[in-house]
């Protein structure tokens, strides 16, 4: 059965077409993988649906009603929700004040009931197979917690269409295959459908029934997800064939560039680590192993209790971002929204805002040179914009993160420390970064990768740093860097075999 139908559906911002002709089928109880390159179209065609911008043209049917001019009260009050990549909750409220804001039950003296919001958040959760605490400040949930709590806002609004915008970005495997399984009893019990966009094959290959793809703004292909492969789906989000993208290869590293010993801090203790110019060390563990927590402390973003930090053979002082920045130590963040994000400049400000506070750079700004230093990146790292000035919001999260690279780039540094660089960036961009990494460190710097995806590292580390409750329990070279060898070490499963008695 039908639930959605969007039918020749065009946009255009400023005379730019952005969408053309677009068509999208949503069935009842289905899941739906939207696939696309980064500007593919996809965020537009949602904010569209979810009564975000209005269409051009074309035609919009939900749940067997016609939506002539749908605003995003009548797509909520409809029962579409939209869960975004960067979670809308609120830190200082409780998760029963998230879900149940601006419709909190009132007692008989207009007062909050706040036992009822409780009693009915846990009866909620129960539904869904969960387990959360009413009563606890948003602020101590796990990340896989809140993408949990933002599903359960989306069922109490009786919502019979999800929106996923890349729900497992910042989870781990156990995670992932916990949400899906709670995604699939909803989508059996209630007849909830799912849209699910993503640019992690195998996810959508797991959860998905049917897919659209998308490419530049057009329509490209649907079908169900059993009678397709992931190379032809690749293959019709970058319009040729997937090739291997980019290839490892050893090659020469000089002397040692950075020297971290015995660094304790919040989420980590006594990790020691040495790099060499021109090498590339993935960091990887489980979803909060420590090791995001020791790269911010590293670049002085955490504080640490002990420990030292050297580059160049010079002692970085510790709990300052600037003394790392003149150390020549850069460092692109993990959490795009809250950590690189700045909503109120435009591109060329957002990318040129580390170098200025670098060099404390006198005004007047140069805008004609800093024009010419975004083209210069907006070529290399093939970012979708239009121009300049125009505001970091209007970019899809893939390209976003592409200014956010060129931000510390241009720094000059010769240490970069990415965590997650490729969060919320498709294949064809993927291959970019990746090829990107190893030109840089072809050229001399050295690169340290945080990330949870292995065959990411597989492409690019020439050693891998196994994180397990804080602690580096494994250092392994390229050659033993796969799916086993790493889950056994970040499971503490090798440990647990190496204490055993002989």
């Amino acid at each position: 059965m039908e639930l959605l139908n969007m039918r020749g559906i065009c946009k255009a911002f400023d005379g730019v077409p952005v969408l053309q002709d677009v068509r999208l089928t949503v069935g009842t109880a289905e899941a739906h993988a939207l696939l696309g390159e980064n500007g593919a179209g996809k965020s537009t065609l949602m904010n569209i649906l979810t009564g975000v911008y209005g269409r051009d043209a074309g035609t919009i049917v939900f749940d067997g009603k016609a939506c002539d001019a749908m605003t995003v009260q009548e797509s909520e009050a409809a029962g579409i929700a939209f869960v975004h990549q960067e979670l809308n909750l609120f830190n200082d409220l409780t998760v029963a004040e998230n879900l149940f804001l601006t419709r909190e039950p009132v007692g008989p003296l207009g007062r909050i009931d706040k036992k009822r919001m409780h009693r009915e958040a846990a009866a909620l959760f129960a539904s869904m197979g969960v387990e959360m605490d009413p009563a606890l400040e948003v602020r101590y949930l796990k990340t896989s917690q809140k993408q949990l709590l933002e599903i359960a806002k989306a069922l109490r609004g009786k919502a019979k269409l999800i929106i996923l915008d890349e729900p497992t970005t910042a989870l781990n495997t156990r995670e992932v295959e916990h949400l899906f399984a709670i995604l699939r009893r909803l989508k059996e019990q209630n007849g909830t459908s799912f849209l699910f966009i993503s640019h992690k094959m195998p996810e959508v290959f797991a959860f998905a029934d049917r897919y659209t793809v998308l490419s530049n703004g057009r329509f490209v292909a649907e079908g169900a997800i059993a009678d397709t492969t992931p190379e032809k789906i690749t293959e019709q989000m970058v319009g040729h064939p997937a090739g291997q993208g980019a290839h490892y290869a050893p090659r020469p590293t000089g002397e040692t560039v950075l020297d971290v010993q015995n660094l304790t801090g919040p989420g980590f203790a006594g990790v020691s680590l040495t790099a060499r110019k021109g090498e590339i060390i993935g960091l990887t563990g489980l979803q909060g192993s420590g090791s995001s927590e020791w790269m911010q402390a590293v670049f002085g973003a955490l504080p640490v209790q002990s420990g030292t930090v050297t580059a160049f053979g010079k002692a970085v002082k510790l709990r300052s971002i600037h003394r790392a920045m003149a150390a020549g130590i850069a460092m692109l963040p993990g959490n795009r929204k809250e950590n690189s994000v700045i909503p109120d400049l435009n591109l060329v400000e957002n990318l040129t805002l580390a170098e200025q506070t670098l060099s404390a750079r006198d005004f007047p700004i140069r805008k004609k040179a800093e024009g010419k230093i975004f083209d210069h990146y907006k070529e290399i790292l093939h970012i979708k914009a239009r121009g300049a000035q125009d505001a970091i919001t209007s970019l899809s999260g893939g390209n976003q993160q592409k200014v956010f690279l060129a931000r510390w780039l241009n720094t000059g540094a010769d240490i970069l420390l990415l965590d997650n660089p490729t969060q919320g960036i498709d294949v064809g961009a993927k291959e970019e970064i990746y090829a990107l990494i190893l030109e840089l460190a072809a050229q001399g710097k050295t690169l340290l990768i945080n990330t949870l995806e292995i065959p990411e590292l597989q492409k690019v580390a020439d050693r891998c740093a196994v994180f397990y409750e804080g602690r580096l329990v494994r250092m392994l070279p390229h050659e033993e860097i796969n799916e086993h060898t790493v889950m056994l070490w970040s499971t503490g499963a090798s440990l647990a075999k190496e204490e055993q008695p002989s």
